[in-house]
């Protein structure tokens, strides 16, 4: 099992208070940023087909505030079978959407989320990470196309943008087929309480 570390450097030369769990009442500005960050097209993505209707997997949805409390980052897994092995679903996350306000891009706040995020996915006993992003980006946190080759998204999408981290050794040896959702729906739970992980 490889071992993470949840802090990264970060510009100073932005404001920055703490990367906390996501509540309720970070939706609306987290749907706003979503929009601002990645357009209207990211509602047509391969990866919202797992995600509609479902909750993020339990105690895995992050947002990044600014001091005066201004949500600047959001990134969330889902729980998703990521293929067979033997006959049986293997379970994994689905990490997306990342995603951080344009004022805020390029200080460091993604890769921030994104060790914090996997981090913590590791502390909960999580084998495997699956994205679609781009390789040059995620490759730095460890993703690789080596484990999808025999893996597929609901509707189209770029093979070589499905990349996979595996957490603990093997998690995605030898699995095939299409990637589903297995979280929980919307209306079975409500939101965790807030987890807060200072910035370095």
């Amino acid at each position: 099992m490889t071992a993470f570390a949840s802090k990264a450097t970060f510009s100073a030369a932005v404001p920055f208070a703490a990367i906390v769990a996501e509540t309720p009442s970070h939706v609306a500005a987290r749907e706003a940023l979503l929009d601002a960050a990645m357009g209207p097209g990211r509602t047509r993505k391969s990866s919202e087909a797992i995600r509609t209707g479902r909750l993020p997997a339990e105690g895995l949805a992050f947002s990044a505030l600014a001091p005066d409390g201004t949500l600047v980052g959001t990134v969330r897994l889902w729980n998703i079978a990521a293929g067979t092995r033997n006959g049986g679903s293997v379970e994994a996350l689905l990490l997306g959407p990342l995603a951080i306000a344009p004022d805020r891009q390029g200080t460091g706040l993604g890769g921030l989320m994104m060790r914090h995020a996997i981090a913590e996915a590791a502390r909960l006993g999580h084998g495997a990470i699956v994205l679609v992003g781009d390789p040059d980006y995620y490759v730095r946190f460890g993703f690789s196309a080596a484990q999808t080759g025999a893996l597929a998204m609901p509707g189209p999408f770029e093979p070589h943008r499905l990349l996979a981290l595996e957490l603990s050794a093997l998690a995605l040896d030898a699995v095939a087929g299409l990637i589903t959702a297995t979280g929980r729906f919307a209306l079975d739970t409500v939101a965790s309480p807030p987890v807060v992980a200072k910035a370095a």
